[in-house]
């Protein structure tokens, strides 16, 4: 029978721990705390992250049942909702932003060799964002409409292993385009994204950075061809040509040639426009990488139905961005334990068996992959006859 540590205890030893600490004394985390310290804060919003907790009040009762068992999972202090609200409201959110961005360090590493739907060697990202939307009277600062407020999730994702590497949450109202005046381009990578991001101003800053962008084409896009290239119509490409823009401003913005590329969806009956800087690749490898810019649509899905970052525990600018960021931290440490554990479940059975299973004393691995651990085997004494 195992009578080791809990579950819980064993995820959080997947945790580089005195990483986290050099977050904690960057921003004085814990200066002048003497009980519920940044580690202990961050165990407790992991593990209502881990256990779908959808209040404060909820965290303290669950918590407060299993008291006998805090001490063993690293919670050493007493949690209670003034404790926690307190912490959500004035530890510094950077604390655990610089915290994940160290995670998404270590999960890119372990994913780094994962392989891409195209045959491709190059790095290839995926650039969109998703909207929060928050009760206007409870949340004032994220101002968005007259009667909404709402925060953005900009995410730059790696689609090797669906690990988003960039990060920037705004309010409702910075448009999609601007954050790609956050990114530093990777010399090579290609970046996928949707007609949101078509600016050609922005899009001629990633070409000068020798980075490769694929987008599509708004209706009123105005170009003249210069060449048009063969191409297998029964891959649904229907044209391949390369061309200049045509209108004043376009134009000085964006000098150079592009490439335009017209596709017919035969799953969504759908015609499709692209653009984008790379001459080398075939036409169909260009619609395949745009097709694969849907993972990112799948991980915003995801994560608004398995973490917690719709409902919010506090109110302030702080407390929510505390919670979205240690949301995050927590699925990228799920992320890199799946890895290297060498776990074949997805990250959604292994939540889904970890909300139920956090108290438990059972091997991680035969929990998680829910397999029985090898048995070693002891050695049987001869028993020794006084009599026969």
């Amino acid at each position: 029978m195992y009578s080791g540590s809990t579950i819980f205890a064993q995820v959080m030893d997947f945790v580089p721990w005195r990483r986290f600490q050099t977050c904690v004394a960057r921003y004085q985390g814990d200066y002048m705390v003497k009980t519920f310290k940044c580690s202990e804060h961050y165990r407790v919003m992991s593990f209502a992250q881990l256990t779908y907790r959808e209040s404060l009040r909820d965290i303290e009762a669950c918590l407060r049942a299993m008291d006998s068992r805090l001490y063993h999972m690293g919670i050493k202090s007493k949690v209670s909702r003034n404790n926690l609200a307190h912490a959500n409201e004035n530890r510094n959110w950077h604390i655990y932003a610089d915290f994940a961005t160290i995670l998404i360090q270590k999960a890119k590493m372990l994913y780094t060799n994962e392989p891409l739907g195209a045959d491709l060697k190059s790095t290839v990202y995926a650039l969109d964002a998703s909207t929060i939307n928050l009760c206007m009277s409870l949340f004032p600062w994220a101002h968005f409409r007259k009667t909404k407020s709402a925060i953005k999730l900009h995410t730059l994702m790696n689609l090797r292993g669906n690990i988003p590497e960039f990060i920037h949450i705004s309010d409702g109202k910075m448009h999609d385009v601007n954050v790609l005046d956050l990114l530093t381009p990777c010399p090579g990578a290609f970046y996928i994204m949707d007609r949101a991001y078509l600016d050609f101003e922005r899009l001629y800053t990633l070409n000068l950075a020798k980075a490769f962008f694929i987008t599509r084409a708004k209706k009123n896009f105005n170009c003249r061809r210069r060449y048009s290239h063969q191409v297998n119509k029964s891959t649904g490409v229907q044209c391949d040509q390369t061309i200049v823009l045509k209108s004043h401003y376009p134009a000085k913005k964006y000098p150079e040639p592009l490439r335009r590329i017209r596709f017919y969806d035969e799953e969504r009956k759908k015609h499709l426009v692209f653009l984008t800087n790379n001459f080398d690749l075939p036409a169909e490898i260009i619609a395949e990488l745009y097709k694969a810019r849907w993972q990112i649509e799948i991980f915003f899905k995801w994560i608004k139905q398995n973490l917690r970052i719709k409902a919010f525990y506090g109110t302030t600018e702080n407390a929510v961005k505390v919670q979205i960021w240690t949301a995050i931290s927590t699925y990228l440490l799920v992320a890199i334990m799946k890895k290297e554990l060498k776990i074949e479940s997805s990250l959604y059975t292994i939540l889904q068996i970890l909300s139920v299973s956090l108290f438990e004393k059972t091997p991680i691995y035969q929990a998680l992959s829910q397999k029985n651990m090898p048995k070693k085997r002891t050695q049987t004494c001869k028993q020794l006859f006084l009599f026969n």
